[in-house]
C-alpha cells in the first residue's frame, strides 16, 4: 500500500532480507521514537496501576482494573500506528474531507443528549461497557491533516512558494468550526491545544507572519470578552482564580492542586518507592490516574523518575522535530509541526499544573495518562510521524 511505497527490493528476496534492506520500512522507522513513546506508556500503565489499585469505589474490587485497560488501549494504540503507517500520510491526505466531515459531526454529537458530563465538561460519548469516546482527541488530528492539505497543496505542486492569504483564510476556516463546537461543550482545555496546533501549523506553512500576529492578537481579545461576558462555568472561573491565589480556598477549588504539589515535593531525590506514596496510597490527589497522573511520579519516583519522563517526552518532541525539517515535503513538515505544538503544549499544561505553575484544564499527559481517546490520538500522531519518515526520499 502507500506506505510501504519505498521499497524496491526484488520479489524473490527472503523475508529477512526484504525487513533488512536500508529501504525496508522497519528499517526506516524512527526507532528512538517508537521506543520512547512505549517506554511512556509501560511507565504510564505502572503510575495507572499504583494511583488506582486500592480505589474500591473506581475498581469493583478488582485492583487490576486500570492496568489491564491501560494496557489495552495501548496495545490498541499501536495497532492504530501499525495501521496509520500502513495507509500512510499520504493516502490519508486524500482522505482528509471525509475525516474531517466524520470528527465535526462527533463532536456535534456530544451536544446531543448521547453526550455525557464527566468533570464539568460536556465532552463525552458513553458506549457502554465502562467505554467512553471522547471525540475533541481526534479532532486534533483532523485539524492538522486538513490544514495541512489546504495549506500545502499549491506549495507541493510548485504553483507558489508560499501560502496565499485566501489559502491561509480557509484553513483558519476549516479549524474554527471543531474549534467553536468543542468550545460550547464546554472543553476550555482542549481549545487550548487546538489554538496552538493552530499556530504551530500556521508557523511551519511559512503564511504570512501577519496571521500570526493577527491571531494572537485576536485570541488575547477573545480571552479577555469572554470574560467579561461572563461565558465561562463557574467551575472553570475558580479554576484560574485558584490559579493567581492557591490560597484562595484550599479545601474546594484550590485542593487538588494544593494535594498535586505536596505529593510531587514529598517524592525528594529517589522517591518514596513505588505503591508507597502516601498521598497516592491515601487517595488524597482527585483524578490521579488521569490528570494528575504526573504527581504518582513524583511521589514515588521521586526526581530522578519524574525527571525520566519529561526527559522521554523530549526524546519524542526531538524525534518529532528531526522528522519535519528532514522531510521534503511541506505537507509532511506541517503535520509533523503540528504535532509537535500539540505534543509540546499538552504535556507542559499537564506537569505546569501539577506544579501549580499553569492552571488546571484538564488535559491528560500524552501516553502517560489513563484514557483510551487520549492513547489512540497519539498512537495515530504517531504513525503519521513514523509515515513522514518512512516516505521521504533516500539519499545516496
Amino acid at each position: 500500500m502507500a506506505g510501504f511505497s519505498v521499497s524496491r527490493y526484488a520479489p524473490e528476496q527472503s523475508s529477512w532480507a526484504r525487513l533488512t534492506a536500508r529501504d525496508s520500512v522497519v528499517r526506516r522507522l524512527d526507532w528512538p521514537l517508537l521506543s520512547s513513546s512505549l517506554a511512556l506508556s509501560l511507565i504510564g500503565s505502572l503510575l495507572v496501576w499504583s494511583a488506582t489499585r486500592n480505589r474500591d469505589t473506581l475498581t469493583h474490587g478488582d485492583p487490576y482494573y486500570f492496568l489491564f485497560r491501560h494496557i489495552l488501549n495501548t496495545g490498541i494504540g499501536v495497532a492504530l500506528m501499525i495501521g496509520t503507517i500502513w495507509l500512510g500520510h499520504r493516502t490519508l491526505r486524500g482522505a482528509v474531507p471525509v475525516l474531517y466531515g466524520l470528527s465535526v459531526l462527533l463532536v456535534l454529537a456530544v451536544l446531543t443528549p448521547i453526550g455525557a458530563t464527566v468533570n464539568g465538561a460536556h465532552a463525552w460519548i458513553i458506549i457502554g461497557g465502562g467505554f467512553s469516546l471522547q471525540p475533541s482527541e481526534f479532532t486534533k488530528i483532523t485539524i492538522i491533516l486538513g490544514m495541512a492539505m489546504l495549506l500545502a497543496a499549491r506549495v507541493d505542486a510548485g504553483d507558489q512558494l508560499h501560502p496565499d492569504h485566501w489559502t491561509v483564510a480557509k484553513s483558519l476556516g476549516l479549524a474554527i468550526v471543531p474549534i467553536a463546537v468543542v468550545m460550547l461543550m464546554p472543553d476550555l482545555g482542549s481549545v487550548m491545544v487546538m489554538a496552538v496546533i493552530v499556530l504551530g501549523v500556521l508557523l511551519a506553512s511559512g503564511a504570512s507572519n501577519r496571521w500570526v500576529f493577527g491571531l494572537l492578537g485576536a485570541g488575547t481579545v477573545g480571552a479577555v470578552s469572554v470574560w467579561q461576558l461572563g461565558l465561562l462555568d463557574d467551575y472553570q472561573i475558580a479554576r484560574f482564580a485558584a490559579f493567581a491565589n492557591p490560597a484562595l480556598d484550599p479545601a474546594g477549588v484550590g485542593y487538588n492542586t494544593n494535594q498535586a504539589r505536596i505529593a510531587v515535593g514529598s517524592g525528594g531525590l529517589t522517591g518514596t518507592g513505588l505503591f508507597k506514596g502516601s498521598q497516592t496510597t491515601g487517595q488524597f490527589v482527585p483524578e490521579q490516574q488521569t490528570d494528575f497522573v504526573f504527581t504518582v511520579a513524583g511521589e514515588e519516583l521521586g526526581f530522578l523518575g519524574a525527571g525520566l519522563v519529561i526527559f522521554l517526552l523530549g526524546v519524542v518532541l526531538w524525534r518529532a522535530c528531526r522528522i519535519a525539517r528532514e522531510t521534503t515535503e511541506l505537507y509532511g513538515t506541517i503535520v509533523a509541526a503540528g504535532i509537535i505544538a500539540w505534543f509540546a503544549f499538552q504535556s507542559f499544561e499537564n506537569i505546569g499544573m501539577t506544579l501549580g505553575i499553569m492552571p488546571v484544564a484538564g488535559l491528560p499527559l500524552p501516553f502517560v495518562s489513563y484514557g483510551g481517546s487520549s492513547m489512540f490520538a497519539v498512537w495515530v500522531a504517531i504513525g503519521l510521524l513514523q509515515s513522514i519518515r518512512v516516505q521521504r526520499p533516500i539519499t545516496a
